[in-house]
This record gives C-alpha cells, structure tokens and sequence, in this order.
C-alpha cells in the first residue's frame, strides 16, 4: 500500500500546517476549504491570511473548496476540521472504500458524545480509522519546527505506513494500536486546559496548576481505560505530552479562554472575539455526561462543565475541588495494600 497523495480537509491553522508537514515528507498534497473565498485567496496568496498568517503555503500544494477535486486520486484523508462540524463536512464528500481516514479532531461530539473514531466507523464503517494527536501547536509545526505526534490505527501496518507518509526530518510521528487512548488524550486535554487555563486567570500559582495537570492525567486515564484504551498511551505524545503543552501556554486557545474565565471575563465575550473553534468548550459538556454513564470520576472535567454550562463562578469549583475528602492518591494504595 502506497500513500503518495493526501486530502487534507480543514484549512484551519492545523489543517494547514499539517498539509505543509505532508508535503515536506514528499507527499502530494490537497488542502480543502469550506468556503469558497477562503480557497481561493489561499490559491492566489499563498497564505492562510485568517488562521496562519506569516507562514508561505507552497506553490505545490492545492487549495479548493470542491469535495469532489480535494480527494480525487486520494490514498488518505486528513481529516481536520472541528470536532462538532465532522459529521456535517463529510456529508459534502463521496469517500471511496478503503481509502484511510485520519482524524486529527481533537473532541467528543456533543448530542452523541461520540469521539471522532466511533463516529467515523458509524459514517463510513468500510474505511479504516486512524487517529493523529499530540503536543503540536499549528504556528511551529508549519514553519518546520521540530514535533512529535502519535498516529494509531488498529491495523499495525497501516498505522507504520501512514507514520511513515507523515514522517519528515522536522515530524515525527510514532505508531500506535490504540486509536482510543491517543483521542481521549487529545479531547480531555482541551478540557482541562481550560481549567488551568483558569487557576492562571485567578492567580492561584504554579502549585495549582502543577497540581492540576497531575490529577488532570489520572482522570484521563480513567476515562481511557474505560473506554477501552490502555493507560500507557496516556502516559506519551498524545496524553502527558499534549496536556503539558496546552497547560502551559497563550499559544492554546483552551488555557487562553480559561485564563480569560479567571480573570471575570463572560465567556460569551471571549468566543465571540476568537475566530477559531475552542474545541474544549463543546468537549466539556460530553466529556462528563460519557463520564457519568460509565462512572468515571472526573471533578476536575465536572468543575470545567459546571462553568462554561451551568454558570457557576470559578472560584466557587476551586472551593469545591479542594474541599473533597482526602483519599488515596492511587487505587491500590488502601489500608490492605503491601
């Protein structure tokens, strides 16, 4: 199985320094814009004057706003577009059997509370999925700056070929069998972004947050596992890594909108000043009705939810948060324990 030619459909800030990675790892590639003015000022500028300013598009990559032109000829779809507007955009597309599909969506879908592999197998259950995620912020990956991603597919050999069809000197992707620890990872993260996103905006110091990042893992862990995922790829790129990055940094929307939060900004004010999707306040919602169906633990995801969808004041969650029992910190930990 050869991957020579990929459709990258999603012309957001990722979407196109994803499609930059593919090409300097010598793909051909196509880039797919939902608006029509978008590709075309793409096609003649070179830029993603909106989402990527700055950063040339090469000359040798396709921008279009035609379905049926993006996957033409295709051997794997990227498929970046925001997790809430997945099911939607593929609606616009004839997809072949067969062709790979790789979700770089990093949510759970509200309504369904679905991750973006469970949906795709529902939507086109004759296509094999695959997950792309890590700790990869859109500006640096497309200007070449070195990066690491995990790239799961059930299959071991496709998950090897599509690493190796990403693979450059400057990204690096690293195979993986576990499609739904790898997403989780990517969707929680958003999530608790935004809480530490939050103990910034309240000034609460690098203990908390520190703190909260920790425990943030566990409760991704947790819910993981109980989805069928193993908690050793909660510990790599696409867990531990990606969580630390967007915990730590204005560059992620989540902590930014969370840091915003803390300070007593409306968070209807903040989404309507931001012309990206900050997929961790969709996610939110999902995350802790999934995680109560299958009695996951997950206050800190419950406290974010309890903000951004039922009004309650940040600093009444941090209360709370801290007020809860003292317990073990690691289930086999009891009295009973060695």
């Amino acid at each position: 199985m050869k991957i020579e030619r990929i459709a990258v459909l999603g012309a957001g800030a990722w979407g196109t320094a994803l499609a930059l990675a593919a090409y300097r790892a010598g793909r051909e590639v196509t880039l797919w814009a939902r608006r029509a003015e978008q590709a075309e000022e793409m096609q003649r500028l070179r830029e993603n004057r909106v989402y990527l300013p700055g950063v040339r598009l090469s000359d040798q990559i396709s921008v279009t706003s035609d379905p049926a032109t993006a996957i033409d000829g295709a051997d794997a779809l990227l498929l970046v577009v925001p997790a809430q507007h997945m099911r939607a955009a593929l609606a616009e597309f004839s997809i072949p059997a067969g062709v790979p599909l790789i979700s770089a969506a990093k949510g759970i879908e509200n309504g369904t509370d679905k991750t973006m592999s469970q949906v795709l197998a529902e939507l086109l259950p004759d296509n094999p999925v695959a997950v792309l995620s890590g700790p990869s912020f859109a500006g640096e990956a497309a200007v070449g700056k070195p990066t690491a991603v995990t790239l799961a597919a059930a299959d071991k050999t496709l998950a090897l070929k599509l690493g190796e069809a990403f693979g450059s000197g400057t990204f690096r992707p690293y195979a993986s069998t576990d499609l739904i620890g790898a997403e989780v990872g990517g969707a929680v993260k958003n999530v608790l972004a935004i809480a530490a996103g939050i103990v910034s905006g309240m000034e609460l110091g690098e203990n908390a947050r520190a703190a909260l990042i920790t425990r943030g893992l566990a409760e991704a862990t947790r819910f993981a596992v109980a989805l069928g995922g193993r908690p050793e790829t909660l510990m790599g790129l696409s867990g531990l890594g990606d969580l630390v990055l967007t915990c730590s940094s204005t560059s992620s929307r989540n902590f930014t909108l969370g840091t915003r939060l803390g300070k007593g900004e409306a968070l209807e004010e903040i989404l309507g000043a931001s012309p990206s999707v900050v997929e961790g306040v969709f996610t939110a919602a999902a995350l802790h009705r999934r995680a109560r169906v299958l009695c996951v633990e997950m206050p800190i995801a419950e406290g974010v939810d309890a903000v951004l969808n039922r009004g309650i004041d940040p600093g009444t969650v941090v209360k709370e948060l801290l007020s809860r029992p003292i317990g073990w910190e690691f289930a086999d930990a009891g009295p009973s324990a060695s």
